[in-house]
């Protein structure tokens, strides 16, 4: 990733977030929050709530309690295109590019808040982070390997120059060695460049290792939350989150 992009981060923090899909809450009384240049990351088993959470944070799950602002701006139970409007920038875990459109379609679609005049530029400026996509705009996301599908899915968003990213498992489906990458080449220098992002993610030690602060969910609540260096110091965070015995504990993030 480019180190000349700057962002113009926003904090987030969303209070006592309860929401569902209709019937009981699927989560209950969350607290989160982010800052410019910072990558909170939120982990747990499945089933613990974390997609929904990101989904109520940008008004596609509606929340029935709770406040979620971003900078002094309260956008609780927003529309999704005026969450967008106020810098956050989503990446769900599917459906995150359209298949049957080129590379350069979908770029262009993600600056749909934009002036006609700005797609062209923003689109070179996407070009400038991601060069990898400059060599297949013409190409059918459907057509692109996983990485470059999250290459693709993050570009998009980054048209519109949001100052939070909401990630949702950008990993999913990876092998280790692209997903590691992806996270250390382009998670993590999102938030270098100022940006705000929270992450959910299933690999536990790969997100703690670009993790400055982390919130575990279960059963629809925070279980537990700190910095990297905190969780791993917790018999019972290693136990279930890392696989194994204290010697096996994440080390601390290491700046790229």
């Amino acid at each position: 990733m480019s180190a000349e992009l700057a962002l113009h981060g926003l904090p987030l923090r969303a209070e006592g977030i309860t929401a569902g899909y209709g019937g009981d809450p699927v989560i209950r009384d969350i607290t989160v929050s982010t800052q410019p240049g910072e990558v909170v990351s939120l982990v747990g088993p499945n089933g613990s709530g974390k997609s929904t959470l990101l989904k109520s944070l940008v008004g596609v799950v509606r929340v029935s309690a709770g406040t979620v602002r971003v900078g002094d701006r309260d956008v609780t139970n927003a529309p999704p295109e005026e969450v967008a409007r106020a810098a956050v920038g989503y990446v769900p875990q599917v459906d995150d590019v359209f298949a049957p459109l080129t590379v350069r379609e979908n770029l262009e679609m993600g600056g749909y808040l934009l002036r006609r005049k700005q797609i062209g530029e923003r689109v070179e400026r996407v070009l400038g982070v991601f060069p990898r996509l400059g060599e297949m705009l013409g190409r059918s996301a459907g057509k692109l390997s996983g990485g470059e599908r999250k290459m693709l899915a993050m570009g998009r968003v980054l048209m519109l120059d949001p100052g939070v990213f909401l990630l949702d498992e950008p990993t999913a489906n990876l092998a280790p060695i692209v997903a590691a990458a992806l996270l250390n080449e382009h998670v993590r220098k999102l938030a270098a460049s100022g940006a705000a992002v929270l992450i959910v993610e299933q690999r536990a030690r790969a997100v703690l290792a670009i993790s400055d602060r982390t919130y575990v969910l279960g059963g629809g609540e925070v279980r537990m939350e700190g910095t990297p260096a905190e969780l791993s110091a917790s018999p019972d965070f290693v136990e279930s989150f890392l696989g194994g015995g204290r010697g096996q504990a994440a080390a601390p993030r290491v700046e790229q």
